[in-house]
């Protein structure tokens, strides 16, 4: 089947497209993997908050320019890692059902296609997540198996407002709310380039790509440098799962897009060439014994067949490398670098044994043989020369090499640019460092009629200006906010208790600018709202409870109210009025 890429613009198809542009507004999980503009989009609405600009002024990154841009890096990842923690909960934003959402999209991708690369509709990745069963891993198992949550990626704003749901001390965000804000948060802090900056998703996971110096990888709150990929830590571990277990779904840049499932792709053709080129660069390291003595850190497995050697009151002792590694976690030392003799001098001279077992290897020996005949993982002779000398009856040392080649080679499985048809992705977007946050306003306005990203970057910032395009908002309010609905229920079950709660909500908005909205779900989960979003959420939840009843939002005046039409035709009645700041005009909603 030739799946045709959704490169829409406005009007080409008015249902895909108000599809579109309404998942610009929820941007669940599934949205981003049917239209991969999306993520992209998020991006430059978190450039265009206010929010992440703030930093600049944060004490924090005071005199960065002196230092490198790695350093630089981690110091952005640690502001990162204070103020925002990672959340993949089922209690969010709530849950959907495969149906559903295959409906949605029923004229857009087949559920074929959707079952080879998207997690929630069957794909589980290689043996790694058939082993941890993927749908009691994410608390799944309890309900249908057509059950599959929302999973919505949060705007910055509401990724800091996380801090006011219970539970939470600081803000938060699932993994494509990271990435989102890596990127937008390296250019408006770092400078860095967006045209350095590369997404990547997979099924289960997104990261970044980010191409300085030997080239960074975001994960989650994390960063992993080139030298930290094959360190053999566990977080280093959770790190590269993703992608040497999944494949990679899209890429998405500056220019554009590339997509497994689909055969056009609007990235720059050289400009994924050199980024395939640099990422498979980054994957691979050469086999030192630095990085021998990762492997094992990592491979319980290997290890327990190795030794290493020490001189222990001038006599030479051998220590089970499983014990060496042990005592890493109560001292600074490795034994994987310099300081290996500094960890064994702390280990009690009764773990040492005069004589290593006669089935094991010594450490020692192979890290010299590795120095003296430097062994290519790419040239068989080489690597059937080390396995011939070092065959031994405790490990099979054929598939321990195997397993090294894979640790020192991760190879990516992107998306195959020999299969796509490249083609253009509209106006560049020219934004580069430099840019004033409102001259990149100014710009991304200027593009949306010439470029996808700043078209759907409008909806994703929330922007209801334009009283004539407010439809994808409310759409997505009417139809993808379960949680104000089954949780108001639960906690309100008269509708004269959830009107009283809603008007003493506090009546501060998470989007500061008066012309930005919040989802009803995000008023609901962080217990906050200008008038105008409090009202559209209460809207919501009764309509739920009272489907034949034709709801309205109306704002007026600075004030915004609820009605609903009597059934005896004697006109609207009214159930709550609150104030509103929003300056969006007059306006009526229909729920």
């Amino acid at each position: 089947m030739r799946t045709v890429s959704p490169v829409v613009r406005a009007d080409s198809d008015p249902v895909r497209d108000l599809q579109k542009k309404s998942s610009a507004v929820t941007l669940s999980d599934m949205e981003m993997f049917i239209f991969p503009d999306l993520i992209f989009s998020l991006v430059l609405a978190n450039i265009m908050s206010p929010e992440i600009w703030k930093w600049r002024d944060d004490p924090w990154f005071a005199g960065m320019q002196k230092k490198g841009m790695t350093a630089r890096i981690n110091r952005l990842k640690q502001y990162i890692m204070d103020r925002y923690t990672f959340n993949l909960d089922l209690d969010t934003w709530g849950l959907t059902t495969q149906e559903r959402e295959i409906g949605r999209f029923s004229g857009f991708i087949d559920r074929q296609t959707l079952a080879q690369s998207n997690a929630l509709f069957g794909y589980e990745g290689d043996k790694y997540y058939f082993d941890i069963d993927i749908r009691r891993h994410f608390g799944l198992d309890k309900y249908d198996s057509s059950v599959i949550p929302y999973w919505k990626t949060e705007t910055v704003e509401a990724m800091t407002a996380f801090v006011r749901r219970d539970g939470y001390e600081c803000g938060a965000g699932e993994c494509v709310s990271l990435a989102a804000l890596y990127a937008a948060a390296l250019f408006i802090v770092l400078g860095v380039p967006l045209s350095r900056i590369y997404l990547m998703a997979t099924p289960l996971h997104s990261q970044n790509f980010i191409d300085v110096d030997d080239g960074i990888i975001t994960n989650n709150r994390r960063i992993v440098t080139k030298k930290m990929w094959c360190n053999g830590t566990e977080l280093s571990a959770q790190a590269r799962r993703a992608i040497e277990h999944e494949k990679i779904t899209f890429v998405t840049h500056e220019t554009g897009w590339i997509h497994t499932v689909y055969s056009e792709a609007t990235i720059d053709r050289e400009v994924y060439r050199g980024f395939s080129e640099k990422l498979e660069s980054y994957l691979f390291s050469e086999l030192t014994p630095e990085l021998l003595g990762n492997f094992l850190r990592q491979s319980p497995k290997a290890r327990r067949c190795f030794y290493v050697r020490a001189s222990v009151g001038g006599r030479r002792m051998f220590l089970e490398l499983e014990r060496a590694f042990a005592y890493e976690a109560d001292v600074s030392y490795k034994v994987t670098d310099e300081t290996r003799n500094k960890l064994l001098a702390c280990v009690e001279q009764g773990e040492f044994v005069t004589e290593p077992c006669s089935e094991a290897l010594v450490l020692d020996d192979i890290e010299e043989y590795l120095r003296e005949h430097p062994v290519d993982v790419a040239s068989g002779d080489d690597v059937k020369r080390f396995v011939e000398r070092f065959a031994c009856p405790c490990v099979d040392v054929r598939e321990m090499m195997a397993d090294l080649i894979s640790f020192c080679r991760t190879r990516p499985r992107l998306p195959s640019a020999a299969e796509k048809e490249f083609v253009p992705s509209g106006v560049p977007l020219g934004i580069e460092p430099g840019m004033t946050r409102e001259e990149i306003i100014d710009r991304v306005m200027s593009l949306r009629r010439t470029n996808e990203y700043c078209r759907m970057a409008v909806y994703a910032w929330r922007d209801m200006r334009d009283a004539d395009d407010e439809e994808p908002f409310l759409l997505a309010a009417r139809e993808r906010n379960p949680v104000c609905i089954t949780e108001s229920a639960e906690k309100f079950p008269d509708d004269a208790g959830l009107v009283g709660y809603v008007l003493d909500m506090c009546a501060e908005s998470i989007y500061s600018e008066p012309f930005r909205m919040a989802q009803p779900d995000e008023v609901w989960n962080f217990r906050c709202g200008d008038g105008a979003e409090r009202a559209l959420m209460l809207a919501v939840a009764l309509k739920s409870r009272h489907p034949e009843r034709k709801y309205k939002v109306e704002l007026r005046g600075g004030s915004a109210c609820v009605l609903y039409e009597d059934e005896s035709g004697a006109g609207c009645v009214k159930t709550a009025e609150m104030p509103s700041f929003k300056s969006l005009g007059a306006r009526m909603w229909s729920v």
